[in-house]
């Protein structure tokens, strides 16, 4: 088991290359500059995965440290693996991490709702605690360059065009 000394909250981050654009008030991502549509954040990326709150969809929590209900502390990959495969077993463990409006936040896993779709947040900074946006899409014709999570969690249409059908 780890000590609390031990161990330090770390969000679980990947990072990708590419432009947020804000089109029609949705936040895409693509490799390429859009023809329409504003520039949010352009270069390095952070991309953090926010668990939606059981019956508030509009609340999410980036995870960053897992507490377990028999005393082990988690984070990083560790706590996220924790997440997908164990989070049901132990609805009493708790997770600690920043909500989608950046407010410091401790919840029990049974709070938490792993079936509705994981918000994708875009931030420009690792050190960011408030993201820039919450991703709708992702504008790729390739996703060869994206992190496998992002890929699972985000919709990823090959065209702006083929989203606007989609939508």
């Amino acid at each position: 088991m780890k000590r609390k000394s031990e161990i330090q909250r770390q969000p679980i981050s990947d990072q990708a290359s590419g432009i947020v654009t804000e089109v029609e008030g949705h936040a895409l991502l693509s490799a390429a500059e859009l023809t329409v549509g504003a520039v949010t954040a352009r270069g390095e990326l952070i991309l953090r995965y926010g668990i939606t709150y059981l019956g508030k969809p509009h609340l999410s929590i980036v995870p960053h440290l897992v507490v377990a209900d028999y005393g082990e502390l988690l984070n990083g990959e560790e706590a996220w693996a924790f997440l997908m495969t164990s989070a049901h077993l132990y609805p009493r463990a708790d997770v600690c991490g920043f909500r989608n409006d950046g407010r410091d936040e401790m919840v029990a896993l049974k709070q938490l709702d792993f079936d509705y779709p994981f918000d994708v947040f875009v931030y420009q900074h690792i050190h960011d605690d408030l993201p820039l946006a919450k991703l709708s899409a992702l504008i790729a014709d390739d996703p060869v360059s994206y992190p496998e999570r992002l890929l699972w969690r985000l919709p990823r249409f090959e065209s702006l065009s083929a989203w606007r059908r989609n939508e």
